[in-house]
């Protein structure tokens, strides 16, 4: 963890206290216990779980930091991810983690309750329900989510979620500068503007990622996201 330390301030510019590593120690040590029963994530090694994981999970601070962050969505967390280890390094912060299968919700409301998170909810349910609940719907300064789907499915997602002012952030691999560009017209549908592309390296891992950002400049309208299922079937153009 030490080494992950490093790496987190190094790239990130934020020292983590002992208390955080030992709460990421015990989240990766859960991680690889229920991984060899539930088979939670692909990613099973401690040094791909750290840098993979914890520290591209952190990688979000690089577009998120300077702005509001007191209340964060995460679609689609798999195994809390990115929402737990922002919620670590932010305890302060209101995290939402939203995911729709029942072991990898079940193990994020484990790790939730052994870290004793205050001010973090679990929530098994498809983000097309979820955007048009008056207690959720632009209601929060960052919608994040990893590796969930193609851009304008995600701003379909993620858009409905967030407060006017605030953003979405999708964390996207070597694609994202292409997706950004080809979903341009969905996003200001949505009442979204691409605001920036950052670049992301991790270490020892060679394909490209981006954090691709879009702010929230216009409401959504009411017929978006639209029922459960269509987003991916039919993606806004």
């Amino acid at each position: 963890m030490e080494e992950l330390a490093e790496h987190v301030q190094r790239q990130l510019g934020v020292r983590l206290n002992k208390a955080q590593i030992k709460a990421l120690a015990h989240y990766e040590r859960e991680l690889i216990d229920w991984n060899a029963r539930f088979n939670l994530t692909a990613i099973r090694s401690p040094q791909e779980i750290r840098i993979k994981h914890f520290l591209d999970s952190l990688t979000c601070l690089l577009a998120m930091r300077d702005t509001p962050m007191e209340r964060l969505i995460d679609i689609g967390s798999g195994a809390g991810l990115p929402g737990i280890p922002l919620k670590i390094i932010y305890p302060k912060m209101q995290v939402t983690l939203v995911e729709s299968v029942g072991k990898k919700a079940d193990f994020c409301r484990h790790v939730v309750k052994m870290l004793d998170l205050t001010g973090m909810e679990v929530i098994q349910e498809r983000a097309e329900m979820l955007g048009q609940s008056p207690a959720h719907r632009e209601s929060y300064d960052w919608a994040v989510a990893r590796a969930v789907a193609i851009l304008p499915v995600l701003a379909e997602y993620l858009l409905p979620l967030v407060r006017m002012g605030g953003n979405m952030l999708a964390m996207k691999g070597e694609s994202g500068p292409a997706e950004a560009h080809s979903a341009e017209n969905a996003l200001r549908l949505l009442g979204g503007q691409l605001h920036q592309l950052v670049p992301v390296t991790l270490p020892g891992v060679a394909e490209e990622r981006y954090l691709v950002v879009v702010g929230k400049t216009a409401a959504t309208p009411h017929a978006y996201p639209r029922r459960v299922g269509v987003p991916a079937k039919k993606p806004l153009q």
